[in-house]
Order: C-alpha cells, then structure tokens, then sequence
C-alpha cells in the first residue's frame, strides 16, 4: 500500500485517479481548492477509511504529517473556458503549485506524477505528435496562460529531478472524455452532448476541419497509473491516437443521441490547434499501454452520465 497525495483531485480527471488508487488499495489524500472542482466527484468516497480530503489552496504552504511514497500534481483550470475566466490562478497553480508540490514530494522522498497536457506542443507543426517536438506556442496569446503554465511546471519538474534526483514522471494528457465532465466547461464533448441533449444548435467553430483526439477516461488513468509504477523519468503521451475532424465528431453526437439539433459555426478562437493527435509509441513500447475502450462506447457512458446531470437540474 502506498501513501498517494492527489492534488486537484476533485476534478474531472483526478477524483477517477483517486477512486483507482483506492481500488488498487492505496491511501488517498486529496487536495483541492475547489476553484473548478466540486466535492460531488469524491462524496463517495468522503467515508473511506484510506481518504482523506483537505480543501487547500496549493498555490500556498503545503504540510502533512507523515509519509507519502508519490505526489499525482493535477491541480489546475484545465478547460479554455476556465483558464481564460481564471487566467492568474491557471499560471500560479503551474508554478507556484508545482513548486510546492515539488518541494514536498523532495522533503518526504516521494515519486512526482505531473499532469502535463498536449497543449504545451501548441498549434503543432509536427504530426503526429512526439514527445521530442518542442511545440508551437504564442506564449502571449490567450491560451498562453495554460500552455505555458504546463510547460514551465516540465522545466521545474525536470530541474528537480537533476539538481535533486527527484523521481519525476511526466504524463503529458490528450483530449479525455467521460463521467464527471461539466456540461458547461467549454470542451468539445460536453459541449456537442450537452446542446444535442437540450436540442439547441451544435456549435462548432471555423468550419470544423480541425482535428482531436479522444481518449475514455479510464484508459487515460490506467497509463498514467503504468508511468507513475515505472523507471521512466521524460515525458510520455498518453491518449487515444485515432483522430477526426471536429465536424465528423459533431456528427457522430448527432446520430448518437438521435438528435435534429442543426450545426452552426462561429469563428476558430485565438490559437486554436489545427491538429492533434498523440504518438503513443512510447506508452506502448515502455508501458505495455494502450487504449481499450471505442469512442462510441466511451461516449454512451458519458451520455448517460450527462442525461442524470440534465435531469437534477
């Protein structure tokens, strides 16, 4: 049994990581500020003896009694419509958050598992993309906020590992989808089944040729869980590399839901990504990973899921 400290963890993607981690039977502790997480991801488990959670701001001092064997660092806005509607926080929590982290994990001699993002690649150049593509990036355009946040909290990490010998796991995410997204984050899946779910227009900016990646959450957490158990010490892809257009994504939520909702189309934002899609030769290779669960069963979870959140409402 190890001692995990899971930060952001009542968000969309860590409070999955923190239910795996318990199922694997491990300690669980959870920090979260709240800012875009919500405690409904983790009341199941408020009662577990191998949970605890603390509502903490990372960004601050960070103390715990005790030890912990890895630090997951998943704190952070990570839709474009949070980092844009909290853009100080996104960068504080990509440095001074990682900072912290970092700090702590180097004082109790604990793992690191930073949750990176495909977007420090930007709007890529290179494709598909490796992990030794260095990016795109307008580092002073809107989502500039987010991308460099990510890709100096990289540098930090790997300037620990170095200077310190800190065993540091970089997992750089593609596009994930599944239970416990908000309806109203501003990504495409939640947006498409959202509007399809309440029959209004299907928004889909520049004229949808642009291209996305989508991995099923659970798929997304077994590699990360792979990395964070391995000797590997350099950023790994992980995601689903079987790619489309945004408008045949549309499109597919349309026949899905069986839904009449027509398509209109707004203008590409600001550094919008043309491409992406994850080389996952190294997850595979070094890793044994891969994704498992299809796109349309991914995506009936989800719905599903989406369907409960409407009907609460």
């Amino acid at each position: 049994m190890k001692t995990c400290l899971v930060t952001g963890g009542a968000g969309f993607l860590a409070s999955h990581l923190c239910d795996f981690l318990i199922e694997k039977g491990h300690r669980v502790i959870c920090l979260d500020n709240l800012l875009t997480g919500s405690t409904r991801n983790i009341e199941h488990l408020l009662g577990h003896e191998r949970f605890k959670f603390y509502k903490h701001d990372v960004t601050e001092y960070i103390f715990v009694e005790g030890k912990i064997d890895i630090v997951f660092h998943f704190a952070s806005p990570a839709s474009p419509r949070d980092y844009l509607e909290y853009p100080i926080q996104t960068l504080k929590v990509g440095a001074l958050g990682t900072h912290k982290t970092l700090g702590l994990a180097k004082a109790k001699g604990a793992a690191f598992i930073l949750a990176s993002t495909s977007e420090v690649y930007g709007d890529p150049l290179v494709h598909p993309q490796k992990e030794d593509y260095w990016g795109n990036v307008n580092p002073v355009g809107p989502r500039g906020v987010y991308d460099e946040a990510k890709r100096f909290a990289e540098a930090m990490a790997m300037a620990y590992h170095r200077t310190h010998g800190l065993d540091v796991k970089i997992v750089r995410i593609f596009n994930t989808f599944g239970p416990r997204m908000r309806l109203r984050d501003g990504r495409v899946v939640p947006n498409f089944i959202g509007q399809a779910l309440q029959n209004k227009p299907l928004t889909v900016y520049g004229e949808g040729q642009q291209t996305r990646s989508f991995c099923y959450v659970l798929d997304l957490i077994r590699g990360i869980y792979a990395l964070a158990f391995s000797s590997l010490n350099e950023p790994v892809n992980i995601g689903n590399p079987n790619e489309m257009t945004v408008l045949d994504f549309a499109h597919l939520i349309k026949k899905l839901l069986k839904s009449q909702s027509p398509i209109v189309f707004e203008p590409l934002p600001k550094d919008d990504p043309h491409v992406r899609q994850p080389d996952i030769q190294k997850a595979t290779t070094l890793l044994g990973w891969k994704p498992e669960v299809g796109l349309e069963e991914g995506l009936s979870k989800t719905i599903e899921y989406f369907k409960r959140e409407l009907s609460s409402v």
